[in-house]
């Protein structure tokens, strides 16, 4: 076989196919966590994303995969309490982590966000939805009675590209009850 690069490595002897395999066999770890309150044990290459893992392995699609660098929030889940953008964050970093995704919120029903996102149009294609609702369960959770800069502030993370935000902040503004 001849290089057509001259300066390459490459030659008959480092392309043998079990060779291949191992250079791009990549190691694996033992990921746990604790997923919309069950514990969860997979084996996943340490290079996965939380995105990745939740959407493929687990097969949860609400969290959404957009933009995949963290500036539009359609990603976000909840990592022991706190809003990540789940397309940020390697699933390594959030072993042993209490991961909540917007499945995780409605198992026993609507949580009282999704349901004043319902009742006030809180969305359009509802793309955007799942990590809005997200960030906003996180403020409610930290604050349950924020002002409006607080809730624009909380909002800062998530775009939504229909809805003009109107229906959003109704929708905020009846689940803090007001």
């Amino acid at each position: 076989m001849r290089n057509a690069n001259p300066n390459s490595n490459l030659n008959e002897e480092n392309l043998d196919p079990t060779s291949f395999e191992e250079a791009f066999t990549e190691e694996r770890f033992t990921f746990r966590c604790h997923l919309n309150g069950k514990a969860i044990s997979t084996e996943i290459p340490p290079s996965r994303r939380l995105l990745d893992v939740i959407r493929e392995d687990l097969a949860l699609t609400g969290t959404k995969r957009s933009c995949e660098i963290g500036r539009c929030g359609a990603c976000m889940v909840l990592v022991d309490g706190r809003p990540v953008n789940s397309c940020l964050v390697m699933a390594y970093q959030c072993s042993g982590a209490e991961i909540t995704t917007i499945e995780g919120l409605s198992e026993a029903g609507l949580h009282p966000v999704q349901r004043a996102f319902l009742e006030e149009g809180g969305f359009q294609c509802g793309y955007c939805t799942p990590g809005m609702v997200i960030s906003v369960v996180a403020l409610l959770d930290e604050n349950p009675h924020p002002t409006q800069v607080e809730v624009e502030e909380a909002l800062s993370g998530n775009i939504c590209r229909c809805t003009g935000y109107g229906g959003i902040l109704r929708a905020v503004n009846k689940a803090i009850g007001g």
